[in-house]
């Protein structure tokens, strides 16, 4: 993982120029094969998540119902305090690319991809062992303590990239 946090920092640090004055810039980065969600600013890792992802989880999610999370870049679209998870933010999956690439393989893209809490219904009692496998339908999961802190740390339009 260390390699990879390296090579994306490295990416990151030569294709953005470097204003003097520039605010805080928040990116997401999910490594799927890693189940950690990264939250870095100024293109540093500020936090480090661990996740759950889709029940089907190698590779790219490409049509609905493969409860498969998409790889790909995207950006939070809206935040929702009043979901059936404790807290979420929806990401613009399906993204052009995503819909070229339904339509040519002839099938529905799905949506509704978020990254978000547990349910709101769940006892407690089992939050620990909902977060040792992966239990979504495509979206991407974090403890309700994790949510709150990303929730309140990014704000839409934030950039997410999901790697696998």
């Amino acid at each position: 993982m260390f390699k990879i946090c390296m090579l994306f920092l490295l990416i990151s640090a030569v294709s953005f120029p470097a204003y003097p004055h520039a605010q805080t810039k928040e990116k997401i980065l999910v490594i799927k094969s890693e189940r950690v969600l990264l939250l870095l600013k100024n293109n540093k890792i500020a936090k480090e998540y661990k996740i759950a992802l889709g029940k089907n989880p190698v590779g790219d999610k490409v049509k609905q119902g493969d409860n498969k999370t998409p790889e790909g870049k995207y950006q939070i679209v809206s935040k929702n305090s009043q979901s059936k998870f404790y807290l979420n933010l929806a990401i613009n999956y399906p993204s052009k690319l995503d819909i070229k690439e339904a339509k040519r393989l002839g099938v529905n893209p799905g949506g509704n991809i978020v990254i978000h809490g547990l349910p709101n219904k769940a006892p407690s009692f089992i939050h620990e062992e909902l977060m040792s496998e992966d239990w979504t339908n495509g979206c991407i999961a974090l403890h309700n303590s994790d949510i709150k802190d990303l929730f309140d740390s990014v704000p839409i339009g934030t950039s997410i990239d999901i790697i696998p």
